[in-house]
């Protein structure tokens, strides 16, 4: 049997009432402006990133405690191509406080808010209140396994989370499932794809990870 799944992966969030501001992004490679054949919604494991990282000022209000604990974040919502992905598609203002504070429970670093708008959202929406109006009814959909339990039960397999992961999302086979590890095997991200509608699709090799047979580690720090 499967653990029991979660929506929630936010415990005890609390966003300040005063954010910093995001700053105006420099494009780090170049423009490519083509219509997107599918998505890829990137969730990230906080515990594995921020095991390293709760005392870097950079990353305080995701891995202090000061704001509350995570489960999986959003990293970002891509548009896909057959080959390459869309990016940086025209210069746009950095996300308002508003938005900013609205996403800081599911993405809880502002610099990194800003980057997924100005770099992927750009070829998505007329603004960043819409790019994260789409990405968080999509995060907001995903069930999850229990994780804590799953880490316990050896030899865990990237087949074996995948189908974790299917068992909580009816309508989401397997292989809509990629994943991201370390060079040493833990955990990093899912990446959850989808076709130019949003809905499933199976992950293409770029995306999918480890091969199924995979050991895979995941580090418990909730």
């Amino acid at each position: 049997m499967w653990p029991a799944f979660s929506h929630a992966q936010a415990y005890q969030c609390r966003p300040p009432q005063s954010v910093p501001a995001a700053r105006l992004e420099t494009p780090d490679g170049p423009a490519r402006r083509f219509a997107a054949s599918g998505y890829t919604l990137a969730l990230s494991w906080s515990p594995e990133f921020c095991r390293t990282r709760a005392r870097n000022p950079s990353h305080r209000l995701q891995c202090s405690g000061s704001m509350g604990r995570f489960g999986f974040v959003v990293h970002g919502l891509w548009p896909e191509g057959p080959r390459d992905w869309p990016q940086w598609c025209r210069l746009v203002p950095p996300p308002s406080s508003r938005v900013v504070r609205g996403q800081l429970c599911r993405t809880p670093t502002v610099g990194l808010i800003g980057h997924a708008w100005a770099k992927h959202g750009s070829c998505m929406a007329k603004g960043a209140a819409g790019y994260f109006k789409v990405s968080n009814i999509l995060a907001d959909a995903m069930r999850y396994p229990a994780m804590e339990r799953l880490s316990r039960e050896p030899p865990l397999t990237a087949g074996a989370l995948r189908q974790a992961f299917a068992a909580a999302n009816p309508g989401r086979p397997a292989n809509t499932f990629g994943l991201l590890t370390s060079r040493t095997g833990w955990l990093r991200e899912v990446k959850v794809c989808l076709d130019r509608r949003f809905r499933p699709a199976g992950c293409p090799a770029r995306q999918y990870g480890p091969r199924d047979a995979a050991t895979l580690k995941v580090w418990r720090g909730l």
